[in-house]
């Protein structure tokens, strides 16, 4: 790179200018991260943003490897279990799956977890740390990849519906829910803009994709929501619903925002498993 003002500024802050112009972030939020976090001079931080905005990285967005559910058929041979295609949308791209779990694989995950359930936590924007907040009542079991045999035979086929590999994946987080819990409307992806959420990208990068797996079936209420769509997805024992969280350039998409709706009667088990970027 030749000697400019985005030169002079260490790699890693150059690296980070490129890649959150690529991903459409804001450049007066970015000068205001770079003051507060970097603790540069601001008319130098802005004039490197500029800069940065008119090199050819920077204006040239650039298509990246996404999961992708192919619903081409109606049913998916995933490995060990053919999995029933029931509801698919393009934009932004949410798949709701059928027979992906068996009961007894449903009753022995929750089982499993049942003894190491806490209080579901939520990610500081500010340090990253987790944390328990009042919009996030359930409670959750983290579970590490391919844990036990059960839990690395669904990480796997996971990984096969969505044709990504296992590696690029958190492991499967149970989540428990009682008349009255919820999960108020949030997006999985980490915000970029976020001293916090840009902790959590270090390893393994951005979460792309989301799976939730209904591993109980609810009397009354425990729905997936997404509030701008107008769509809601209702819990039934061994189905999963997809949806994508990043669009095919890797920038956040506002329109998976979404909720765990209210139990009003009955329990809910459901297990999540996030999808990385990059190996995690």
């Amino acid at each position: 790179m030749e000697n400019t003002v985005l030169a002079s500024l260490p790699k890693e802050w150059q690296s980070w200018i490129l890649d959150n112009l690529a991903r459409g972030c804001e450049p007066t939020a970015m000068g205001e991260i770079m003051v507060r976090d970097g603790h540069f001079d601001n008319r130098l931080a802005h004039a490197a943003i500029e800069e940065a905005r008119h090199s050819s990285r920077a204006t040239v967005a650039v298509r990246q490897p996404m999961p992708e559910i192919d619903t081409s058929a109606n049913t998916i041979h995933a490995l060990d279990r053919s999995v029933q295609v029931l509801f698919t949308l393009k934009t932004p791209r949410i798949v709701l799956l059928g027979n992906v779990v068996s009961d007894e694989e449903c009753d022995a995950l929750c089982a499993f977890a049942q003894s190491r359930l806490t209080r579901s936590p939520v990610v500081g924007d500010e340090d990253g740390s987790t944390k328990v907040h009042a919009e996030r009542t359930s409670r959750g079991a983290m579970l590490a990849r391919g844990e036990t045999e059960l839990v690395a035979r669904i990480d796997a086929r996971l990984g096969a519906l969505a044709n990504w590999p296992v590696d690029h994946a958190e492991g499967l987080q149970v989540v428990h829910y009682e008349k009255g819990n919820e999960y108020r409307p949030h997006f999985d992806w980490f915000d970029p803009t976020m001293p916090g959420p840009r902790k959590h990208m270090e390893h393994g990068g951005q979460r792309v994709g989301t799976f939730v797996v209904y591993l109980s079936d609810v009397e009354q209420g425990g729905g997936t929501a997404f509030p701008g769509l107008g769509l809601e997805v209702q819990p039934r024992k061994g189905n999963a619903v997809f949806f994508a969280n990043t669009n095919a350039f890797g920038e956040p998409d506002k329109q998976t925002l979404h909720a765990g709706s209210p139990v009003v009667r009955g329990v809910k088990f459901i297990a999540n498993k996030w999808l990385r970027q990059h190996t995690y």
